[in-house]
């Protein structure tokens, strides 16, 4: 029920929505239905409006999801200016194109891409109810789809399909890529290039500062590992745990200044926030490095980093390496207590075919991650708890570990 004064209005799910998602498509009693609506409105006549924005929420992967109020600039550009900007400067789309989506729209990143696509005019969304990856090559080619917004859990699969399928389908059409949500694993982006060409950008963002960087596939070949540089009128900094700057190659928390984009408050933020704003930028908690270039690159999240023994182990870098072993089809890297160490890297998968033991795990990972590094356990699940913009809820994954353990760190 809506709150006293509040209107709803629905719009029945389309039949794919509500067949892969097991929805109602009836409008609910008391909520106005949009098609009837928009059926018998008038047009307005007026001044084009002043992009209003959005209030998102968090994901809640790292904790209780957050209201995020995005604060406007009201001397800056309309944001539809800057939206059709980045359009038509970083994800090349002009009038004719049309752009794959397969992420639900009320997360952040799908929905700002969405919204980038319509700010440049003329260009098609199409919107998949799932995402398969058999089925995304059949809508490349039935579609001549040319964009396409595709996380790297979704990559993987595709790569992970047999070349049978791979070679079924007229995917020459999509010439563009854009990620982000996720850390972009290295082997999978070279595997995805050897396949498509160099069409893929990665960018990292976050729901309350917008898009920070942006890199080439180009570039990402030049600066592996990196997530590029940051957004023009933008600027990064890195800051340690006292608040002192830190130079290009030391490893500290990120700060971003996006201007562009406006500032943000939470509606509902509990605790302690100091020291998420230092000398006019802000940090969403993760930890990374700038290099002589100013190129970014992501450690891990400061809240998923595990100490054992006394040394910074971040699963972001674990993860990277254990997706390429082809008997796994998703991985996720968390600590867990130990008695002597105080963590203990434990590594939950999905696996592809048949499970490898926690040996064959250690041996394919030796050659490339430090011995301290290498998981002590192995979980295997018929499923990770990942959202669909590919972001895993690790909460989920830790908290049988951590119950009883009488502490949380």
């Amino acid at each position: 029920n809506a709150p006293e004064g509040v209107v709803i209005i629905a719009r029945r799910a389309p039949d794919a929505v509500a067949a892969a998602y097991g929805v109602s498509q009836d409008i609910a009693d008391g909520q106005i239905d949009f098609d009837a609506a928009l059926e018998s409105a008038e047009p307005i006549e007026s001044e084009p409006m002043r992009y209003r924005g959005i209030m998102p929420y968090t994901s809640g992967s790292t904790g209780r999801p957050k209201g995020i109020r995005r604060i406007p600039n009201a001397d800056g550009p309309d944001m539809y200016e800057t939206y059709g900007d980045l359009g038509r400067n970083r994800l090349k789309l002009a009038p004719g194109d049309r752009f794959y989506v397969p992420a639900p729209m009320y997360h952040s990143a799908p929905n700002a891409f969405s919204v980038i696509a319509m700010s440049v005019g003329g260009v098609d969304i199409h919107i998949a109810s799932k995402f398969d990856p058999e089925g995304f090559l059949k809508d490349v080619e039935a579609y001549k789809l040319t964009h396409a917004y595709v996380v790297p859990t979704m990559m993987v699969r595709m790569l992970k399909l047999p070349e049978e399928v791979k070679a079924r389908y007229d995917a020459s059409s999509w010439g563009f890529s854009i990620t982000t949500g996720s850390p972009f694993p290295r082997p999978v982006k070279e595997a995805m290039i050897a396949w498509f060409g160099p069409i893929f950008w990665e960018t990292y963002g976050a729901s309350e500062t917008g898009l920070m960087t942006f890199i080439s596939s180009e570039e990402a070949a030049m600066k592996p590992g990196s997530v590029g540089k940051v957004a023009e009128g933008g600027s990064i900094k890195i800051f340690d745990d006292e608040g002192r700057e830190l130079p290009p190659g030391e490893t500290g928390q990120i700060y971003v200044h996006l201007p562009m984009f406006g500032d943000f408050a939470y509606t509902n933020a509990e605790g302690d926030l100091r020291g998420q704003r230092r000398d006019g930028h802000a940090s969403v908690g993760d930890v990374g490095h700038l290099d002589e270039d100013g190129y970014l690159y992501i450690s891990d999240r400061k809240k998923d980093m595990i100490i054992s023994g006394g040394a910074n182990i971040f699963p972001a870098e674990i993860e990277a390496a254990l997706i390429d072993m082809p008997q796994v089809a998703d991985c996720a890297v968390f600590g867990a207590p130990h008695p002597e160490f105080g963590e203990m890297v434990v590594a939950a998968i999905v696996a592809n075919g048949p499970a490898p033991t926690l040996d064959e795990v250690h041996a394919y990972l030796e050659p490339t991650i430090a011995r301290f590094k290498i998981p002590r356990k192995l979980d295997v699940h018929d499923a990770l708890p990942r959202e669909t913009t590919g972001k895993i809820f690790k909460q989920r994954l830790r908290a049988p570990y951590w119950e009883g353990a009488g502490r949380k760190v």
